[in-house]
């Protein structure tokens, strides 16, 4: 396989640090966001091109070599008709898509609004990609499986949506599936759970508790607690997933409609967590809030396939990346 590649959602936490890693290794890689969630400040440091969806025409028809450099980030939706072109062209091996509207409570507050987006939108950028592009790595969640008594949680187990977000990942799996049965494409969707680390924003309603509660320890603000506390996750470290999507893009063979967990294979209670941060900060306040609808009350991954598929184990730790997201925030 090639290393000319897109990704969707260059800007957000994910795949900025995919940006950065794929540049640096050498690829050929473009970007696309609508930066409703990200923002281009956020990737200056690799040196970026900027140019708005609907001028793209002019970049590529632009002669004078100097206009080029840099790595080309497409402002807009990722569904323009002009970036579907660029992907019927055959520009790319391998499409990354991370784009998506994650909040849950939006979700929730304006389904038909976001099922546009979060579905309608993917089922046409994989429509592009078949018979174009070798692979799609699609970046699904681990919340389609809702609630669950029993953990691990294996690819087998069947979902159970809990939120029109989770719906709207498994009816896109569902249709890469499909995808693939009709015109043979080669989509892998991966399952992310808790995915945390230096360089996450904590300042938005789709903010990790991780980062979200660094924020607001910067800022001198309660520490917000949905429901007991006592409800786990299992968080993977950016490194161990930005890991995985370039293994996923590199791997022999053909994975069909694939899917499969990206964890860490252990869960750690909020609580937990929150113990830590205050053994360091014994000042900080807590603010007790009603549990979020649609959350699920524990997650824990079962990675014994990606492992099998991939020969992938988590080379950060959680309480490793703790350290090093709270030094990132000075913490």
């Amino acid at each position: 396989m090639g290393k000319r590649a897109l990704i969707t959602g260059c800007c957000g936490f994910i795949g900025g640090q995919l940006l950065r890693s794929l540049v640096r290794a050498g690829w050929s890689v473009e970007g696309v966001d609508d930066t409703s969630l990200g923002d281009l400040e956020s990737i200056f440091d690799i040196g970026i091109r900027p140019v708005p969806a609907d001028f793209l025409h002019i970049y590529d028809n632009q002669l004078d070599g100097d206009i080029r450099e840099g790595t080309l980030v497409i402002n807009g939706d990722f569904a323009h008709e002009a970036v579907l072109r660029r992907v019927k062209s055959k520009k790319y091996d391998v499409v990354f898509h991370l784009a998506a509207d994650p909040r849950v409570p939006k979700t929730i507050e304006f389904p038909v609004e976001t099922y546009e987006t979060n579905v309608f939108k993917t089922i046409a950028l994989f429509d592009a990609c078949r018979e174009n592009v070798d692979r799609v790595v699609f970046a699904s969640s681990a919340a389609v499986y809702g609630n669950t008594e029993r953990l691990p949680i294996r690819e087998s187990q069947v979902p159970f949506p809990q939120s029109p977000y989770a719906l709207q990942k498994l009816q896109c799996e569902q249709y890469a599936e499909l995808s693939n049965k009709l015109y043979n494409t080669d989509i892998i969707s991966l399952r992310l759970f808790n995915v945390f680390g230096p360089g996450q924003k904590g300042d938005s309603p789709y903010s990790n508790v991780i980062s979200s509660w660094c924020n607001n320890i910067i800022e001198g603000k309660s520490l917000r607690v949905d429901g007991c506390g006592n409800q786990t996750r299992d968080f993977c470290y950016i490194d161990n997933v930005v890991d995985v999507l370039r293994m996923t893009a590199g791997f022999e063979g053909t994975f069909g409609s694939k899917i499969l967990n990206v964890g860490s294979g252990v869960c750690i209670s909020n609580n937990r967590i929150l113990g830590q941060l205050r053994e360091r900060h014994p000042e900080i306040t807590i603010e007790k809030a009603p549990a979020r609808r649609g959350d699920v009350k524990h997650s824990q991954a079962d990675i014994t396939e990606i492992n099998r598929e991939l020969n992938y184990n988590p080379r950060v730790h959680f309480h490793e990346g703790l350290e090093q997201t709270l030094k990132w925030w000075g913490l």
